[in-house]
């Protein structure tokens, strides 16, 4: 199961940020935007990590991560507006085990995240969920989605999709394709153009729209502005 991840502020621009990033990488996100729904959420849900902003209303960051410590081993990472060493000082000496300063880049924080669950918990990795153009393909369970209903594809067609979706815009020639299906690529080898001739028709079908797009003479790519 997708490690769930307890963020807590109290703007409400930075929980959005932060939940949109975490669950496009296949987490779950829980949020709270106080100091106690923090506490209370984290002792009913057991998050497997807390992103925790330092400055709260009616219980503080620092409290909160106190009381979390003195309950539980779970990760914490505090987020805190202050770049000051004394505060990132602060935060781990109560118990923190890392701190992101704001603004963040949403990729890094992502990236932060993962780290400190391998520590903590081993390799972790969480399940590869691309959502793009009204599709969700989850690749753990070979899965595609358009709006909530099923597509079913073979698994060559998976593949094509998988690859091509996680990189919308981006050109994949035939060559690539092939390799990414049998491991090896050759200039005869035309099975492609048939399974992206069958995939094209299923999600046309499906969504209604042209997703993927022929570049005459290169190859195939994902339309990423729909």
């Amino acid at each position: 199961m997708p490690a769930l991840i307890l963020v807590v502020d109290d703007e409400p621009h930075v929980t959005r940020l932060a939940r949109d990033y975490l669950e496009k990488n296949g987490f779950r996100v829980l949020t709270a935007s106080d100091g106690q729904s923090a506490l209370t959420m984290a002792r009913h849900e057991k998050p497997d990590l807390v992103l925790l902003d330092l400055m709260l209303p009616q219980m503080d960051g620092r409290e909160v991560c106190r009381i979390l410590r003195r309950e539980s081993e779970v990760p914490i990472i505090m987020l805190t507006a202050l770049s000051e060493e004394i505060d990132q000082v602060t935060g781990l000496e109560i118990g923190a085990d890392d701190y992101i300063t704001k603004p963040f880049s949403p990729r890094a924080m992502v990236a932060r995240v993962r780290a400190l669950l391998r520590r903590t918990y081993g390799e972790v990795k969480a399940p590869h969920i691309v959502r793009v153009g009204g599709l969700e393909i989850d690749e753990e369970k070979y899965s595609v989605l358009f709006q909530g209903l099923p597509i079913k594809l073979t698994p060559n067609e998976f593949k094509l999709l998988f690859l091509l979706a996680s990189r919308p815009g981006l050109i994949h020639t035939r060559e690539q394709l092939l390799e990414n299906l049998h491991g090896t690529a050759s200039n005869l080898d035309r099975s492609v153009d048939s399974h992206i001739k069958n995939l094209r028709k299923k999600l046309e079908t499906a969504s209604g729209q042209a997703m993927i797009e022929t570049v005459y003479g290169v190859g195939y790519r994902f339309k990423g502005n729909m």
